[in-house]
Order: structure tokens, then C-alpha cells, then sequence
């Protein structure tokens, strides 16, 4: 049945189960044969008492005599509220008795980020992205795998894991391919919904293999069982009743028949009918009997258990029932002696255990001792926990579970903790758990003066997560007295963006506009209007004429002197830039935001006074003025600061996809398609629809269009939905352009006719537009140069002079290619030769090596071809490379 002997409590759970552990065994072999072997991963999903528990035991006894290194935790049903228990378990006790120097070199670049979510490292001040903080337990535990092969990991009762192990798990899962390491999960079925169903959905995903779904004993089996636990004379009648009043449930039938034992039952037909009473003594209200039996002191001892759940030490649990430790030892050997408790796996246990780490011997039993506690006498025992955690320093945030418990009591030092907690959950990156801690401490309630303050930080905490919900908090919270000065303008401002966020950008603009209204002529007044105008502007259906006009003639009284102004100097820059205006002027406006060439101190990409919108429109702004070394000096400082600060997800990723629209611009399109599919894996991380995923998608199909890669961008566009209903926020590169362009390229002119068109309707609406940034015209002009030769021309005069008028030698030059594409013999020759001066003036390497290559055709050109190949090759625009190599390779009229 199983290889050797396990012990005799598991062996009794591990009947009818050797499928499961030739699965098991067969991984184990494959694990150990080879280092550089593929990761594995099982599922063992069963219902209660079916014996998942048993077969992870069995699989550490296996694991270990092969000579594995076995982690293991578990998830506690009262303990789901704790973010990071479970993966702290599991890997705690390897990292814990390492020297502070050790553990970095273990986990190398990922310490400071790691270490705090684990336990081994003081978190620092702030909030950090929790994204981050899971890629960095990813590549944490990635690291120690490495190190410590062959290593098994058994994570039991996943269901009852917190949502930040779950998380964690799902990511670890996904990266398993390269990594020699086998992962063991047990579940229920069921029991989760939400985020951590999905989770773990996730994880059953990616194992390769089936689910092993356990089900409940046979007849035979039961049977089986049955006589070699009591004798092998018990007689067919009781062994079916067995059955029956178990269901062929292994842990329900292992307790039933040590009841059998104990009360010394004859196992024969005449006794049968003693196995319901029998049954139900041993589960539910028979098993708290049963407890009760053992006197009030055990009683009182395994509430204290339960309470504290895998902090279940003797010495704590004895503090906690207010008992002597002689008397707290003789308790819990009665329990262990009355299988309720049993010793904690030394894996799970550290060096502050060692006064004796015990945990209940089935979850069930958990569960029902917790709740027969008297709900008057739990709730105090919670508040008496909380009380002792802290006196042990141990901080808010661990006390926080049982502060969570206690009931409302209107008790501003509850308060206080509560907010202490959520200021440490966030620091480790679990912004849920810092939710919990705030929505607990509204309930108690908090005084008057503080209330608004609370319903401020819930807030902020979860702005990213749950915008509907931030935006709730933060109107209370504005709508109360105790919010004042900075504070309250700072609440206004995350409000504006909790609505940007939930796509309400009208509602975001009011918003500020209404608090600015109430302040005089000031800083803070400044500083409301330039996010006025930073979300009108990020929101294309708000640009207008009128909106211009206002800005430029409130910049126009900035000279850069505070960050306010230096803000308005910025939209006016992007405004200026998004509308063709003089690129010289839109320039000079950026650098004066500027101090010494350098952004000021409080306007950094991690400040969060600004966010990173304004950043964002200004290394646009740049990108599209031709100081492509700005641009890039400004997303690269972005990366470098997201990644430095922990920040993950959404920053991340648009970090990711400004920078390779910098590098598009540059021409450097193998990188630029690089940094965009990194930014769209993190946008999906965030979630679809957002306008950052938008911006991923459109700037990736942008740069693969640029490189010939035409098949793989229509595939990009199909996988990610990258067509019209688009978002309501101005998207960089230009979205409708890019679509129309797709469509062109891959042979559907008319609905990419239609899409141009459509962005020619949003450009008029707008007040105009910068030929450059969104190239709608140039496209258009070049689509309809054969059925409608006469409106092509216009169209490519119009965008000629818009681009003259800005001034940029990419803007002119791209003009230059269209009018010459749409022409014929030596007229063609002299606006490609013209296309080709500017373009080589410009920093837009892509663009100048297409029309070196046009120019190389309309002049029969070898040599011009042979520059725009070799131009090609190096920008990586695999489609111009072979266009230029055809036409060389037939030389037919080259000179």
C-alpha cells in the first residue's frame, strides 16, 4: 500500500489511496534524478476528513527518504485575516536562524522587498506595491529552491490560506517549468470565493496534470479498516454500519473506530447499533463532551489553542487561560493523549517555540472547539490575545487579528492600534489587511475629531484596489469636520483620482474644480486648478479651444518658482505639444518646469503630492518635440524608481510602456517591443480595460507594425480585444491611428480608411492636432491615393504645413515621405531626397531609415538602399529589411 511503514494514525488514512501515492512517488523520482529537471506541481483537493492531510504526511515521509528538504505550512480557518501567514511558514524557519548578512545573500536583490512580507526584515515607512511585493517572494523563493534541491513544499488546507500566500502561489505556480521543485497543495473544495478562488483556480491550472481528487472509502475498504483497527473478527453487520455512519469518511472513520477501542465495544452485529452515539461523541457537540470530560482547566487550555491558532505555544497558551505552566503542561498532554492536540512539524516551528509548538490534530477539531467557545468569552479572550502580542512586541499588525474579533466599544485606543496595524500592513504591501484594520476601527466609532481622518486613510488604502469603495471614504471624509489644510486638499486630490480610476474623469474635474473655488488666490488654489487641467487633459473629450486658452493664460503667469506652477508649465507644455503648436515654444515651457535640467524635489515619480500623470505628459511632451534623450531620461528614471520603491503593477507598467514609446520614437524597436510586452504582462496583472492596458497594447501593435511583424500584431490585437469601445482617456500612441494602420497592413483598406477617418473627427473636435502624434492624415493621405487622389492631396498638403508650423525635423520630414509617396518621377525624387535631409536630422531612427529606403527606390538608388538597409537592420525593421533586399536582390533599373 504505501512504501515501508508509515505510522500507524496515517497508514489508517492512506487506505484505497495507492494511486495517489504512485502519483506522488512517480514526481519524487523525477525530482531527484535530475537538477535541472522541471518543477511539478499536485493538487490534492478532497472534502473534510477525506485524508488530504495524511497524504501530504505521507509525502513528507517519501520526500525525506529520498533525502528531499521539506517545507510545510498550513492554512487555519481563524487565521485567514493574517496576510503572508502561510508563505511565512513555510519559509520562516529556513530563513530565520540565518545571520541578518546570510539572509540577503540568499535573497539577493529581493531582501528589502521580501524580507519585510516574511517577517526576517523591518518594513519601512509607506506603502508598497503589493505586486512587487509578490514578484519579489516569487524570485525569493526561486532563489532558496535553487539552493536547497531536491525541496519539496506542502501547503495543507489552502483554502484557509490568506490572500497574499494565494497570490504568491498562483505566481510561483506559473514559473515552475525551469525550476527543480515539487509543490503539494491541499483544498477543499469550495469553501473560498472572491479573489482567492480565483487563485486558487489558478494554481489547479497551471499543474500539468488532473486534480487528484480524493473520495470517501468503499464498503470493502471501511471494512478493511475496520478489522485491522479492532480485530479481525468484527463481523460483516458492523463493519457496514461503519460505513454507513461514516460515509466512508477516513478521519471519521479512524476516530470512530479508537471510540470502538476506547469504550472497549465488541465489534459484532448485536453492538451495531452503538455506532451513531458512538459517532457523534467523537465530532460537533460530542467531541466538545468529550472536552468538557477532560476537566475545565484542559477546556480552558484548548480554547486558548484555538484561539491564538498557529501562535499555539504551551508557555503563550498558558498566559492566555491565566494558568501555571506545571498546570498548562499536565493540560496539554491530556489533550495530546485525547488526539485533540499533537506536536506542531519541527519545520513549521522556530527557535522562540521552543516551549512546546502544538496544533489540533484535524482541522474539524479546530473548528469546533473554536466555536463551542462561549461568544461573550471568545471576544474577550481576542482582546486579552491582542493585549499579549503587543506586550511581546510584536507589533499592531499581529495583534490586529484579534483586535478584528473584539466588539465595538467606543475605544479611541482600539483605534489608535487599528491604525497603527494598517500603517504596518501597508508597509509590507497587504493593503487588504490594512482595510480590515480601518473598516474595524469606523465600527468602534472613532471620537469626532479623528473619524474623518480614519475614513481619509481607508482611502487611500485602497485606492488602487477598490476605487468605488475609496471614493465612498474619501466624500465622507470630506464631508466631516477634522480634515484641514494640506490634509483635506490632499483627500480632494485622491478623490479626483479614485474617479479617474472608476472612468468618472467629468466627475474628477469637477471634483477639484469645486475645491479650488472655495480658496483664494493662493499655492494650494494653483496646485487644485493644474489638476484640473492635468485630468482634462488626460481626458480627450474635455480638450477644447477654450480649455487651451484658460491654461496658457494662467501659465503665462508662471515663472517655475513652486511645483504648482512648475505643474501648469507642464500641461501647458503637453497641450501646447498635443495641438501642433511651436515645438520651440512647447520646449521652453518644459525645461522651465526643470530645475538645473533635473525634476524639482517633491515632483519625483514617487512623490505622491502629483502622481505620475504629470510625468508622464511631460517626457510625452519631449517624445513628441524631438528631445528623445529627455524622454528617455525620464522613463528609465521612472523604472529605476518604481522598482527601487517597490512600486508594481499599474507604475510599473506604464513605466514599462513609456519608456518603449521613447524607444520607438528612437528607433530602437527590439528594445521598444521588449519593455512593452513587460508592460502589458503587468497591465493584465492590474486588470483589462484600463487605460494603462490600453496604452501596453496599442504602443506594443505600434512597434511590431514599425518592424514588419504584421501577423504577430494582428494576433496582439486579437488576444487583447484592441478595437473600439476605446477609453475615454487620451492614450499614447494615438489609438485610433494605430488601429486604422493595422487594419491597412493587413488588407482590410476600408475599415482602416473608416477608423482614420474617425480620428479625424475626434482631432476637429478637439481644436486641432500635432501631425506627429497622432499621424492619422499622413496614413489616410496614403490610403486613399488611389480612389480619391485629389482629397489624399489635400489631406498631405493640410499635414505638411501643420508639421512646418511645429517645426520638428521628424514632423516636416514625415510630412515630406507622404507628399512624395503620393507623387510620381522627379517630383517623387526631390520630396524623398528633402524627407531623407530632415529625417537624417532628426532622432527618430526608424522613420529615417524608411525613407532612406523610399528614397533609395525613387532614385534607383543602390547605394541610398544599401544605407537605408543597413539603418533597418540596426533599428531591428525587419520589414524594411526585406523590402530594400528585394529590390536589390532584382535590380531591375538600379544604378
Amino acid at each position: 500500500m504505501t512504501e515501508g511503514r508509515p505510522p500507524a494514525a496515517d497508514s489508517a488514512s492512506l487506505w484505497e489511496r495507492d494511486t495517489e501515492i504512485a502519483t506522488v512517488a512517480q514526481v519524487l523520482d523525477d525530482l531527484c534524478a535530475d537538477q535541472s529537471s522541471a518543477g511539478s506541481l499536485l493538487v490534492i483537493r478532497g472534502e473534510a476528513g477525506l485524508g488530504k492531510t495524511a497524504l501530504l504526511a505521507e509525502t513528507r515521509r517519501m520526500a525525506e527518504r529520498r533525502g528531499c528538504r521539506v517545507w510545510s505550512a498550513r492554512g487555519g480557518e481563524t487565521l485567514k485575516s493574517v496576510p503572508f501567514n502561510v508563505v511565512r511558514q513555510l519559509l520562516q524557519p529556513a530563513l530565520i536562524s540565518l545571520l541578518p548578512e546570510e539572509a540577503r545573500e540568499y535573497l539577493g536583490d529581493w531582501y528589502d522587498i521580501a524580507g519585510p512580507a516574511l517577517g526576517i526584515v523591518d518594513p519601512g515607512a509607506g506603502s508598497v506595491d503589493p505586486q512587487y511585493v509578490c514578484d519579489g517572494l516569487v524570485a525569493a523563493v526561486r532563489r532558496l529552491a535553487r539552493r536547497e534541491w531536491p525541496l519539496v513544499l506542502l501547503v495543507d488546507d489552502a483554502h484557509w490560506a490568506d490572500q497574499e500566500t494565494l497570490r504568491w502561489l498562483a505566481a510561483f505556480a506559473e514559473r515552475l517549468d525551469d525550476l527543480p521543485v515539487l509543490v503539494v497543495v491541499g483544498r477543499r473544495p469550495g469553501e473560498v470565493s472572491g479573489e482567492s478562488a480565483r487563485h486558487l483556480d489558478a494554481v489547479a491550472a497551471t499543474a500539468g496534470r488532473p486534480v487528484i481528487n480524493l473520495s470517501a472509502l468503499t464498503p470493502d475498504a471501511s471494512a478493511g479498516l475496520t478489522r485491522a483497527t479492532v480485530g479481525r473478527h468484527a463481523d460483516d453487520p458492523f463493519c457496514r454500519e461503519v460505513w454507513a455512519v461514516t460515509g466512508g469518511n477516513p478521519y471519521e472513520t479512524v476516530e470512530l473506530l479508537a471510540k470502538v477501542q476506547d469504550s472497549e465495544l465488541q465489534p459484532v452485529e448485536t453492538r451495531a447499533d452503538e455506532l451513531r452515539a458512538l459517532n457523534r461523541s467523537a465530532r460537533g457537540g460530542g467531541l466538545v463532551d468529550r472536552l468538557k470530560g477532560l476537566g475545565i482547566e484542559a477546556t480552558q487550555f484548548a480554547w486558548a489553542a484555538a484561539i491564538l491558532g498557529n501562535e499555539c505555544r504551551v508557555g503563550l497558551v498558558a498566559r492566555l487561560a491565566s494558568m501555571a505552566p506545571h498546570v498548562a503542561g499536565h493540560c496539554a498532554e491530556l489533550l495530546r493523549s485525547a488526539r485533540i492536540l499533537t506536536d506542531a512539524p519541527t519545520d513549521r516551528t522556530t527557535p522562540a517555540s521552543d516551549d512546546g509548538a502544538l496544533e489540533f490534530v484535524h482541522p474539524l477539531i479546530a473548528s469546533a472547539v473554536y466555536n463551542s467557545i462561549p461568544s461573550a468569552v471568545r471576544t474577550a479572550m481576542h482582546g486579552i490575545a491582542a493585549q499579549i502580542v503587543t506586550e511581546t512586541g510584536r507589533g499592531a499588525a499581529e495583534a490586529s487579528r484579534h483586535l478584528l474579533k473584539v466588539h465595538p466599544d467606543d475605544d479611541e485606543e482600539l483605534v489608535a492600534q487599528l491604525r497603527e496595524a494598517a500603517r504596518e500592513h501597508l508597509a509590507v504591501g497587504a493593503p487588504d489587511a490594512a482595510r480590515r484594520c480601518l473598516e474595524r476601527a469606523l465600527q468602534e466609532p472613532p471620537r469626532p475629531e479623528t473619524h474623518a481622518h480614519v475614513l481619509y486613510e481607508l482611502g487611500c488604502a485602497t485606492l488602487l484596489t477598490a476605487p468605488v469603495v475609496t471614493i465612498e471614504h474619501l466624500r465622507c471624509a470630506l464631508g466631516m469636520s477634522g480634515l484641514d489644510g494640506g490634509k483635506r486638499v490632499d483627500a480632494v486630490v485622491r478623490l479626483s483620482q479614485a474617479l479617474l480610476h472608476n472612468d468618472q474623469l467629468e466627475e474628477a474635474v469637477r471634483t477639484v474644480e469645486a475645491e479650488a473655488a472655495r480658496h483664494d488666490a493662493s499655492p494650494v488654489k494653483m496646485r487644485l486648478q493644474a489638476v484640473q487641467f492635468m485630468w482634462e487633459g488626460i481626458h480627450g473629450e474635455t480638450a477644447s479651444p477654450e480649455r487651451s486658452r484658460r491654461l496658457a493664460d494662467l501659465a503665462a503667469t508662471c515663472t517655475g518658482r513652486d511645483n504648482s506652477e512648475r505643474a501648469l508649465l507642464i500641461l501647458r507644455g503637453f497641450d501646447a505639444m498635443t495641438h501642433g503648436e511651436s515645438a520651440e515654444e512647447v520646449l521652453e515651457l518644459c525645461d522651465r518646469a526643470l530645475v538645473n535640467g533635473r525634476l524639482a524635489p517633491g515632483l519625483g515619480w514617487t512623490d505622491g503630492e502629483w502622481g505620475m500623470e504629470l510625468l508622464m505628459m511631460l517626457g510625452s511632451t519631449y517624445a513628441y518635440a524631438d528631445r528623445l534623450d529627455r524622454a528617455e531620461s525620464l522613463f528609465s528614471e521612472a523604472l529605476r524608481a518604481y522598482t527601487g520603491a517597490g512600486w508594481r503593477g499599474g507604475h510599473l507598467s506604464l513605466a514599462n510602456a513609456y519608456l518603449g514609446l521613447a524607444y520607438r520614437r528612437q528607433g530602437r524597436l527590439r528594445d521598444a517591443e521588449t519593455n512593452l510586452r513587460e508592460a502589458l504582462t503587468q497591465a493584465e496583472r492590474v486588470g483589462r480595460g484600463l487605460p494603462l492596458y490600453w496604452s501596453a497594447t496599442c504602443g506594443l501593435i505600434d512597434t511590431l507594425l514599425a518592424r514588419g511583424h504584421v501577423d504577430e500584431a494582428r494576433s496582439i490585437a486579437e488576444r487583447h480585444t484592441f478595437s473600439p469601445p476605446y477609453p475615454s482617456t487620451i492614450v499614447l500612441p494615438d489609438i485610433r491611428t494605430v488601429r486604422g494602420r493595422l487594419l491597412l497592413a493587413v488588407g482590410r483598406t476600408e475599415d482602416g480608411i473608416n477608423e482614420l477617418e474617425a480620428a479625424e473627427k475626434t482631432a476637429t473636435s478637439r481644436g486641432g492636432h500635432n501631425p506627429v502624434l497622432a499621424p492619422w492624415s499622413i496614413d489616410l493621405a496614403k490610403a486613399l491615393a488611389t480612389q480619391d487622389p485629389a482629397r489624399a492631396a489635400r489631406l498631405a498638403t493640410e499635414a505638411r504645413r501643420q508639421a512646418e508650423h511645429f517645426g520638428t525635423d521628424t514632423a516636416i520630414g514625415e510630412a515630406l515621405r507622404c507628399a512624395a509617396a503620393l507623387e510620381t518621377g522627379q517630383q517623387a525624387v526631390r520630396l524623398a531626397a528633402q524627407a531623407v535631409a530632415y529625417l537624417e536630422a532628426s532622432p527618430c531612427q526608424y522613420e529615417h531609415a524608411a525613407a532612406r529606403v523610399e528614397y533609395g527606390i525613387a532614385a534607383r538608388s543602390v547605394a541610398e538602399l544599401n544605407r537605408g538597409l543597413a539603418l533597418a537592420r540596426s533599428c531591428g525593421a525587419d520589414g524594411l529589411v526585406a523590402q530594400a533586399r528585394e529590390v536589390l536582390e532584382t535590380g531591375r533599373g538600379l544604378r
